[in-house]
C-alpha cells in the first residue's frame, strides 16, 4: 500500500464515481462526523457519484438511500441496492433472494446464531439483527469488549461449517447463504441498473474501505484506497489497496475526498 499523495492524479481526474464502505471508513469511533458528511457532498457537487457500498441493515439503508447524499446504497455485504428517486419520490429496491427464500434463510440463520453462542459465549448478536433481511452479523467489538482473533475465528469456523458465506468487518462477523458478495450487486446496480458499461467499470470508478470484507472490491477496481485502519487487519487480508490515507476512518475518507475533488477540478480546466 502506498501513500495517497503517490496516486496519479489523472487516474482520479478521470473517475465517474466513488464507491466507500461506511464502518470505520466513513465513520469514525461509531459515529458519522461533520468531515465526513461535507466530504460526500463535495462529491456530489462536484458531478461525481457516491455509493456506499456496506454490511449494515436493510433498515439502516433505507434511511441511507433517503436521507444522505448517496445515489444508491448496496447493503447487507451485497444482499440488496437500494436506490431513492427524490423527483417522484419513489424508493426502488433490489434484493439477491425473493421473499420466499429470505424467510427460509432466515429461519436457518436464528439456528446458527445460537449454535454461535454456544461455541463463542462472550459473543453477541448484533444490534443491528432486528433490521436485516438477509444476513447474520455476530457483533465482536462494537457494543461489547473486543473478542480474541481465536474468538473471531471460531465463529468464522462455526458459520461456513453449516453453509453460510463469511465476511469480517472492522465490528462484525457477517454470515450469508449463496454467493453473492459487495461487488457482484455493486456490478449489478452500476451496470444492469444505472447502464455504465461493465468493461468500463474497473476504470472509472474508485473504492474506499477499511477491512477483510472489502477484499471483493479491492481486487477488482483498479483505484482503491484504504483509510489508515486498513493496517489493523492487514495480516487478515490477501487482497489490500493500492492506497492509504494518513487519516483514520472518516479523517481519512475527507482526505480522500479533497485530492479527489482537486483532481476532477484540475481535469475540468484542462484544454
Amino acid at each position: 500500500m502506498r501513500p495517497l499523495r503517490d496516486c496519479p492524479r489523472d487516474r482520479l481526474g478521470r473517475l465517474r464515481g466513488v464507491l466507500a464502505d461506511i464502518d470505520d471508513t466513513l465513520t469514525s469511533d461509531g459515529r458519522l462526523r461533520a468531515d465526513a458528511y461535507s466530504a460526500m457532498e463535495q462529491i456530489q457537487s462536484a458531478g461525481l457519484m457516491l455509493v456506499p457500498i456496506t454490511g449494515r441493515p436493510a433498515g439502516w439503508c433505507d434511511h441511507i438511500a433517503r436521507m444522505w447524499p448517496v445515489d444508491a446504497v448496496v447493503g447487507e455485504n451485497g444482499a440488496f441496492w437500494f436506490r431513492y428517486d427524490h423527483r417522484s419520490r419513489q424508493m426502488h429496491r433490489h434484493f439477491v433472494h425473493t421473499p420466499d427464500e429470505r424467510r427460509v434463510h432466515a429461519a436457518r440463520l436464528r439456528e446458527i446464531a445460537e449454535e454461535v453462542l454456544r461455541e463463542v459465549p462472550r459473543a453477541r448478536i448484533a444490534a443491528d439483527q432486528l433490521y436485516r433481511e438477509a444476513d447474520l452479523a455476530i457483533d465482536f467489538c462494537e457494543d461489547i469488549p473486543r473478542l480474541t482473533e481465536g474468538e473471531i475465528d471460531r465463529i468464522v469456523e462455526v458459520m461456513r461449517a453449516r453453509g453460510l458465506t463469511v465476511k469480517v468487518s472492522s465490528i462484525h462477523v457477517n454470515g450469508w447463504f449463496g454467493t453473492y458478495d459487495k461487488l457482484t450487486t455493486t456490478c449489478e446496480l452500476l451496470g444492469a441498473t444505472l447502464g455504465f458499461p461493465q468493461s468500463r467499470l474497473r476504470d472509472e470508478f474508485c473504492f474506499i474501505g477499511d477491512s477483510p470484507n472489502d477484499e471483493p472490491m479491492f481486487a477488482f477496481f483498479d483505484s482503491t484506497i484504504g483509510v489508515a485502519n486498513i493496517r489493523d487487519f492487514s495480516g487478515r487480508m490477501h487482497h489490500l489497496p493500492r492506497y492509504v490515507t494518513d487519516g483514520r476512518g472518516g479523517t481519512g475518507f475527507a482526505e480522500f475526498a479533497a485530492r479527489l475533488i482537486g483532481a476532477v477540478s484540475r481535469a475540468e480546466n484542462l484544454p
